[in-house]
């Protein structure tokens, strides 16, 4: 009588074995990409050979997938229900094949980050610098949007989008740091008068966008009266043009401290209770390096390791 196995067959292995596996990468670009063209592009296919693998996809899952949407590609609801296993299964394949660790001292990576100009002009020196410093053979990449658009989170490459909590993100986010709000002037501005005076009698230069910014629904709460003298589409050239052409506008703090080392800046506290500014990480959904991850993480937190409470003064 021979002995039992010591691994009992399983029968979904023995149904994998007749899958071709390979077609698990294409069908996770297709889902994510919405996009035969794009999908095909990511993956170093051709147009036609990814249709085939999504016909073949198709046929095995007993699902149509994707469907045709306008002029674009929508999920059915099993494909919705497939990306997350179809991600997490992929990065532990990774981790099973063991690619080589990520070496930062001999990494030749571009790395790159996401982020508003205001952001990038709060951190971008910094964080540049110690990358440079810590990964020296790397090459950085910052990518500057006015308001992040879905595809900014895993379009070209990017490696972590550094957003404002005033920004929608479609993946999971993770605080970094927060900024709080002060009063920036002209420095002609009369010296006596308080920030809440400024913002009652000297015209506004404000960001211009879907939303306003937090400060101005505590004004509006208070009854404060303010005029709006200028709208910008930029947050960033907002104390610019306050320090040149005169007024009064509502900013965070670490831009208007970077901003007054370049001209004369008046700053001052906020006169209204209001919650800070949060800056969060979102990681690219696609990356499955986690230690590089760890490494990047780390590096961004010493680069936004700053005294946020300081004295405007």
């Amino acid at each position: 009588m021979n002995p039992p196995p010591e691994h009992p067959a399983d029968p979904d292995l023995a149904r994998l074995a007749a899958i071709n596996l390979n077609l698990l990468v294409p069908l996770l670009a297709v889902l994510e990409e919405r996009s035969v063209t794009r999908a095909a592009a990511r993956v170093g296919m051709t147009q036609p050979a990814m249709s085939h693998a999504l016909g073949r996809m198709r046929r095995l899952i007993g699902d149509e997938l994707v469907v045709r949407q306008g002029s674009g590609l929508a999920l059915t609801p099993r494909a919705h229900e497939l990306i997350a296993p179809l991600r997490e299964m992929l990065r532990q394949t990774a981790r099973v094949v063991n690619f080589p660790r990520f070496d930062p001292a001999r990494d030749t990576r571009t790395i790159t980050l996401a982020m508003t100009n205001s952001t990038a002009f709060v951190v971008g020196p910094e964080l540049t610098r110690l990358i440079a410093q810590r990964a020296p053979h790397a090459t950085v990449r910052l990518r500057t949007f006015v308001e992040p658009q879905p595809a900014d989170f895993t379009d070209d490459g990017v490696d972590v989008v550094l957003v404002s909590e005033a920004f929608t993100a479609p993946y999971p986010r993770e605080r970094l740091y927060e900024n709080r709000w002060v009063v920036v002037a002209h420095p002609d501005t009369a010296p006596d008068a308080s920030a809440l005076e400024l913002l009652e009698s000297v015209p506004h230069t404000a960001y211009d966008a879907r939303h306003r910014i937090t400060p101005y629904a505590a004004l509006d709460a208070a009854g404060v009266p303010y005029g709006i003298g200028r709208l910008v589409s930029d947050f960033l050239l907002v104390p610019h043009l306050v320090g040149r052409a005169g007024g009064v506008a509502i900013h965070t703090y670490r831009v208007a401290m970077q901003m007054r080392r370049q001209m004369p800046l008046r700053i001052e506290e906020f006169p209204l209770p209001v919650p800070p500014l949060g800056i969060d990480m979102v990681w690219n959904p696609r990356l499955a390096d986690t230690e590089f991850i760890g490494w990047l993480r780390e590096i961004l937190v010493a680069a936004t390791d700053f005294d946020a409470g300081a004295d405007v003064r």
